[in-house]
């Protein structure tokens, strides 16, 4: 028995790729239904701000004459 990734045959190959494709669905589906299932009434909506007249917001204490 070989244990080199670099000799080893095609059928162990595709057991690889298909292990790691498994895998990966698991972990996605187990964090989509993490993110949806945790829903405890923390959604947040969205608020819409019109705009109004513009406004200058500096950081120095500088007066500002125009």
């Amino acid at each position: 028995m070989n244990h080199s990734i670099y000799s080893a045959d095609r059928s162990t190959h595709l057991k690889i790729v298909v292990v790691a494709l498994v895998a990966g669905i698991a972990v996605a589906g187990l964090g989509i239904t993490a993110r949806t299932g945790s829903d405890e009434g923390l959604t947040q909506a969205a608020r819409v701000i019109k705009a109004d007249k513009p406004v200058v917001i500096t950081s120095s204490n500088a007066s500002l004459v125009r």
